[in-house]
Parts: C-alpha cells; sequence; structure tokens
C-alpha cells in the first residue's frame, strides 16, 4: 500500500458532514490521517465516515454543538480516545444566514453567524492546544472566507466573524511560538455549498448579493477539492514556516512555497497594517 503524507497522524475536521468540511475530511484520511468528523448532524456524518471506509480509511463520527464549550470537550476526548491524540485540527464550520443591511437582518441570525463561525474556531483550539503544546507537535487549520482581507457589507456578520478568525490565528500563533504547535488561516475560494446555494436562491441573496450568482456564471470558483489538497499540504509540514499566516486555494502552491522568504520579510499573508502600526504610541507613554 502508497504511504500516505499524514499516515499515522489524527485529524479532527468540523463541519466535516457536508460541503467543503467533507472533501477536507475525505483528503485527510485518502492521505493516511485517521479522521474524526464533528457537527451537529449526525446523518451526514456517518456518510462521510462511511465514504472514508469504503476506500479504506479510519473514521470516526462524533456529533456535538461546537458553540458548548462541554459537548467540545466531551467530542474532542471521544476522538482521542479512540483514534489518538489529535495532530490535526481543521476548523471548518460555519454558517452565512445574515444577509442585507445589518439593521435589516433579524438580530439572533446575524448573531447566530458570528457565534457558530468564530466560537466554534475558539472552542475547538482551546480545547486541542493543551495536548499539543504538551507533545510538542500539532497543526491548526482555521478557515476564512469572503470577507477577511476587505469588508462583505451585505453578509457583516460573516465578515466580521472571518475576520476574527484571521486575527484568532495570528494570536494563536504568536502565544505558540516556540512551542512546536502551528496555526495557519485557510481560504478555500468560492465553492459552491449549501452556503453559497443559500446566496444563490434565498430572497435577501438574490437581492443584495447577486455578485455571488456572477461568480458562478463567470467560472470564478473552484472545486472543493483545491481546499482539500491544500489542508493535506498544511497538516503535511509544508507550510510551517508560514505560521500565524493565510494560504488560499486560489493560489499556486508551488509559488507560495517559492515566495515564503518574501512573505516573512514584508510581513505578508497577515493582516496587520504596518504604517498605522508604526505611526501608533505605546499605549504606557
Amino acid at each position: 500500500m502508497q504511504m500516505g503524507k499524514l499516515d499515522g497522524t489524527v485529524s479532527i475536521v468540523t463541519g466535516g458532514g457536508r460541503g467543503i468540511g467533507r472533501h477536507l475530511a475525505l483528503a485527510q484520511a485518502a492521505a493516511g490521517a485517521k479522521v474524526a468528523i464533528v457537527a451537529r448532524g449526525q446523518a451526514a456524518l456517518d456518510d462521510t465516515v462511511a465514504e472514508i471506509r469504503s476506500a479504506g480509511g479510519i473514521g470516526l463520527a462524533v456529533a456535538a454543538d461546537l458553540t458548548n464549550l462541554a459537548q467540545v470537550q466531551e467530542a474532542f476526548a471521544t476522538a482521542s480516545g479512540e483514534l489518538g491524540p489529535v495532530d490535526t485540527l481543521i476548523s471548518n464550520a460555519g454558517v452565512f444566514f445574515g444577509i442585507g443591511p445589518f439593521w435589516e437582518v433579524d438580530a439572533e441570525t446575524w448573531w447566530r453567524d458570528i457565534e457558530v463561525n468564530l466560537k466554534s474556531a475558539f472552542h475547538c483550539s482551546r480545547v486541542a492546544i493543551p495536548d499539543m503544546i504538551e507533545r510538542g507537535s500539532g497543526r491548526i487549520i482555521n478557515l476564512i472566507g469572503g470577507g477577511t482581507a476587505a469588508p462583505l457589507p451585505m453578509g457583516s456578520a460573516y465578515s466580521i466573524s472571518k475576520t476574527g478568525t484571521m486575527r484568532l490565528t495570528e494570536c494563536t500563533a504568536a502565544l505558540l511560538e516556540d512551542s512546536g504547535v502551528c496555526c495557519f488561516a485557510m481560504a478555500p475560494g468560492l465553492v459552491k455549498t449549501d452556503m453559497t446555494e443559500f446566496q444563490l436562491t434565498s430572497e435577501a441573496g438574490r437581492k443584495y448579493m447577486a455578485g455571488t450568482a456572477k461568480r458562478f456564471e463567470d467560472g470564478d470558483h473552484l472545486p472543493p477539492s483545491r481546499a482539500a489538497e491544500l489542508s493535506v499540504e498544511i497538516a503535511s509540514g509544508r507550510f510551517d514556516r508560514l505560521n500565524g499566516r493565510a494560504i488560499s486555494a486560489t493560489e499556486d502552491l508551488e509559488k507560495v512555497e517559492a515566495t515564503i522568504e518574501d512573505a516573512l520579510a514584508r510581513d505578508r499573508r497577515v493582516m496587520r497594517l504596518i504604517g498605522f502600526n508604526r505611526a501608533m504610541k505605546p499605549l504606557d507613554d
């Protein structure tokens, strides 16, 4: 049997029952990792695990509400108890229902987008990191998306949540410097999923996010396999030097690798505004 890049490792993929998450889980398993997928929907999780096992891989479905810390702790304990210590955490779970000017969007719906997208990544990292530190190794991959690098006015909650996830990635990497644990942000590009289908078909999506439909019509989108392949490369350690930084599935990975030194020297692939930071005075002045 051909050796995989992730043989002997354990991955947890959140939101792995459908969409991009399903492809992430399948790719991790195909590369040799034992994969636990965590989300609320048991049936979708079981389907993904069945596909992993039918291909000869090892998969485990664990149902949990990722906004509930106690359930996340229990899910990780189950995963590590059955599969072994977690080497790679991929925080993919996310929603995007708050479409339109934020004063028109239902307040609970708007806040729920932030809570699911950001709180789930926080909870999972909080639970996974202590064991990774103790073992001196581990990789965390947080999915970001549209609205991270620039405002997404008609999807403000999603934009804020993904911007927060990018900053969470940077903070995590800084906190874990020299620990052997790395944290990355990964942008999957525009992919046809239930999330984007809602943008294309809902009344609010048709009214306020016509640009999404135009991008699909123009072919400006990616298959989920691109993000899945990138997740394997990050989990393998290929981009460890970009710790705390963002990589997109839209990019040529050979070029990304070839320009790592430049990215580090110029402090790129981050959210920091260098000129602004230099102009600020220390808080204790």
